[in-house]
């Protein structure tokens, strides 16, 4: 086995507090959390709250692209990202140099990290954003002592300007030991990129000029790094930085919090940094931080509340206490202002000392809101509440009273709402696993009005949409012979991601281990956030960040699963219909030159060395490469419409190398996906040679008549794999694994599930969170046929290795037109199926 570096075993003991900080609560109201035992080492140091820090002054210039009109004028907007981006920023106008160069000088915090943005004010309030025209989420400093800090504005939102730009690239490192270091967060002029496996960035179309280039540690395990880096027109910066790793240290927070409190409910830490909940992503209602992922604190004997976190020496901390988020039910001052506390963890234990002085703002009574759920609630789910300020926001968990019976009580901030609309949902996922009356991405959900007086409201869930009424399935046994100790059973994820996944997984891991499956597919992703120039890296919120995937794998290993990592990508949105995945429009987009193709490659490239070093550092035992999406890029390729992709001359040698390359990072089994098409078999591929492996993608048509049985199902999918599938795996010489999605829809065996329009859907448009699509009909018995007369045509042909279902729901059961088997009829077959081919179930 290889020895960790002394990084990844840093990034492991991070995973571990993670997983136990960011639980959501599973408490009963009014019944007091069993005391939790705390150290008896005295810290050295104790604090009745933090005290304001010492400031530094700083001086902020910015240069504009163009001067303001008459009634404009110029602020910069310092950003709460524990409240929300989008809801809590305070603004300071800014003054004058000349026409196009405005000043602000602002005492900060010594030591901390500032996050910023420019706004230009006048009829309306606009905010900067990049050459891209994406926006920008904020600009950071690091407060080291008095500075001046330089600007470029590159863009506002509603207007564009065509300027000089370049690029900054380069990696980053653990000065002490030289290890690249992945997850931590670069960024200049507002454009940010989150480190892959090698430390590496890249940050494009910034304006030329000097850029404040910042490197940030999203868990504060490495020290903040600052330095000025010269743009110039055309060219790229490359520079290599080195970020000084900080030590933990034990920091207690206790709190008292007011006496109109229900006894007993979860009180939660919200904070700026990932082990208090921020997610450095744009969530609904233009939050960051998620409740799931925040920790806990435990009710002590004399009524404060108390938790003991490992926190990382000098990383500047801006926290609130609340019993939902950063924004609903967050503490107050007394004057009804949002509070933020803020202190740089000392070299020493601390305990901090605080008092909440309200959870409420104005003049609005609470709410309490009570909700009765249907007895077929799955056991473990808990039910949530999302209101509907500017748009919904994110939901909150509710509080249990047992016999289906949940409670949450909303003190504020009510002064801001007036009539707003809330609905309920299970396990945080509304839009997707709703309460049946407001089911859906556009449902207006329940109305309720603020008031003076108190209210309780309430509400009864007939139904939950797609668990209205859960099928059984009548299992009908079958003669199955054992396969050897390396056959596959297993599960897929979708690739579809959101934060609050996170708190769910172990219990989607023990879901899939009790139907008998040996192995855990995941799908991480990375985003194609433009085509040309071309840009593919991780974005928090739409993709798991380096330690989101570190913690999944190290929850299903734990369950006794092995783990294979399948990366997969996200592409820009598109005005295409859901019958055009949205690789279709990015490959027909894409200018496919010579130099465009070669930076694919090397994007591509840098994306399966990533998931390569993850896997080697996290014990997966398994890696997939390749996929359908990847199929223009390969010998002889052809765009989704037929035509010819103009892949390069060489893309045979390209493959060879980057499966060179990444065998050099990972030294287990390496599996390619491929497409089952009859082209795609058909076309040499001579770099098959070098992987251990064939993943099946099959979706392929069984019948295309409405009465066909599952005889027929299973006569055809034998006659394809006989005739179609066994030469390649007798040519190859190497296991062929089948993974097979087929969604809950009628018309799912015939290949094409239609769209309503003359087309076929793509599988996937029928995963959540995806929009219900009414032209479908759900058929949750075609699926379960399928399957069955699947796992027969693979029971007869022993040189396929190994079975797996894509497209795992992760969060919740439902029983909707998707692919995902989460605890539908098809769910109970793979139970009867699985154990006996492993031979868990003589």
């Amino acid at each position: 086995m290889n020895k960790l570096s002394s990084s990844a075993r840093r990034m492991i003991s991070v995973v571990i507090l993670l997983a136990l900080v960011g639980q959501a609560c599973t408490l009963s109201l009014f019944e007091k959390p069993t005391n939790s035992g705390t150290s008896t080492q005295t810290p050295s140091i104790i604090v009745a709250s933090p005290t304001p820090q010492p400031v530094a002054q700083t001086n902020f210039v910015v240069t504009l692209p163009e001067p303001l009109q008459p009634n404009e004028s110029l602020a910069i907007a310092i950003m709460d990202e524990v409240t929300g981006l989008s809801v809590s920023a305070t603004q300071y106008p800014m003054s004058a140099r000349d026409s196009l160069t405005y000043t602000a000088s602002l005492p900060l915090p010594f030591n901390s990290v500032v996050k910023y943005r420019y706004v230009r004010r006048g009829a309306t309030q606009v905010l900067e954003d990049t050459n891209f025209n994406t926006a920008i989420r904020y600009r950071m400093h690091f407060v080291a002592g008095p500075a001046e800090v330089q600007d470029i504005v590159a863009d506002w939102g509603d207007k564009s300007f065509a300027r000089p730009t370049g690029t900054i690239m380069g990696q980053v490192f653990n000065a002490d030991t030289g290890s690249p270091l992945p997850n931590l967060l670069v960024s200049a002029g507002g454009e940010q990129f989150i480190t892959d496996s090698v430390g590496r960035f890249e940050l494009n179309g910034l304006p030329t000029g000097t850029q404040n280039l910042i490197v940030y540690s999203l868990d504060g395990l490495y020290q903040p790094f600052q330095q000025g880096a010269t743009v110039a027109q055309g060219n790229t910066t490359v520079v290599d930085l080195r970020v000084k790793p900080s030590r933990l240290v034990n920091v207690t927070f206790s709190v008292g919090i007011p006496s109109t409190t229900v006894p007993g409910v979860p009180v939660r830490i919200a904070g700026n940094i990932l082990q208090l909940g921020n997610t450095f992503a744009d969530l609904q209602g233009g939050v960051s931080t998620s409740t799931d992922r925040m920790p806990i604190m435990s009710l002590q004997p004399d009524g404060r509340y108390s938790v003991t976190l490992s926190l990382p020496v000098g990383t500047f901390i801006q926290y609130k206490y609340t019993l939902g988020d950063g924004f609903w039910n967050a503490e107050r001052k007394a004057d009804s202002q949002w509070i933020i506390h803020e202190f740089i963890v000392p070299s020493q234990d601390m305990i901090i000392q605080d008092n909440v002085a309200s959870w409420s703002a104005g003049d609005s009574a609470p709410i309490l809101f009570e909700v009765t759920v249907p007895s077929v609630t799955p056991p473990g789910d808990i039910i949530y509440i999302q209101f509907n300020t500017f748009g919904w926001m994110e939901p909150i968990p509710m509080w249990p009273l047992g016999n289906n019976k949940w409670a949450y009580k909303l003190y504020g901030p009510l002064n801001v709402l007036g009539t707003f609309s809330y609905r309920y949902c299970r396990n945080g996922q509304c839009g997707s696993v709703d309460d049946a009356q407001t089911a859906g991405t556009a449902s207006g959900g329940r109305s309720a009005q603020t008031s003076v007086l108190s209210q309780d409201l309430q509400d009864t869930v007939s139904a939950w949409k797609w668990f209205e009424n859960p099928e059984p399935v009548t299992l009908v046994g079958a003669n199955i012979a054992p396969r050897a100790s390396g056959f596959i059973a297993g599960i897929e994820f979708q690739s579809t991601y959101r934060p609050n996944w996170s708190y769910y997984a172990p219990q989607a891991f023990a879901n899939v281990q009790g139907l008998g499956a040996n192995i855990a597919i995941l799908t991480p992703t990375w985003t194609y956030t433009t085509v040309n120039p071309l840009q593919f890296a991780p974005v928090p919120g739409k993709d798991p960040l380096w330690i989101d995937s570190a913690i999944m794998i190290s929850q299903a290993r734990a369950l006794g699963l092995n783990v294979s990592i399948f990366p997969t990508p996200n592409f820009p949105a598109s005005s295409s219909t859901a019958s055009t995945p949205l690789s279709t429009s990015f490959w027909l987009g894409a200018p496919r030159d010579a130099q465009w193709w070669q930076t694919w490659f090397t994007r591509y490239r840098a994306f399966a060395v990533n998931y390569a070093d993850l896997a080697n550092q996290t014990g997966a035992q398994t890696l997939i490469l390749g996929g359908d999406w990847v199929t223009p890029s390969l010998p002889g390729g052809k765009l989704p419409d037929g035509t010819p992709s103009n892949a390069p001359a060489d893309v045979e040698a390209q493959w060879k190398s980057i499966i060179a390359e990444v065998r050099t990072h990972f030294k287990g089994q390496i599996l390619w996906a491929l497409p089952y098409t009859k082209a795609t078999l058909e076309t040499p591929l001579n770099f098959l040679q070098d992987v251990d492996g064939i993943y099946l993608l099959w979706s392929a048509s069984l019948s295309t008549n409405p009465s066909a049985t599952k005889t027929d199902y299973a006569n055809e999918a034998g006659r394809l794999l006989d005739n179609e599938v066994f030469p390649l795996a007798s040519l190859l010489k190497k296991p062929l694994i089948l993974a097979v999605a087929y969604p809950s829809a009628a018309g799912a065996a015939s290949g094409c599930v239609a769209d309503g329009a003359g087309g076929c859907l793509d599988w996937t448009a029928l995963s959540r969170p995806n929009a219900d699509l009414s032209s479908v009909s759900l058929s949750l018995q075609t699926q379960a046929e399928i399957y069955e007369a699947m796992l027969n045509a693979v029971n007869t042909r022993p040189w396929i290795s190994g079975f797996v279902s894509r497209g795992y729901y992760l969060p919740a059961a439902l029983q909707d037109k998707s692919a995902s088997i989460h605890s539908k009829p098809v769910a109970d077959i793979l139970w009867y199926w699985y154990p006996r081919f492993t031979g868990a179930v003589k």
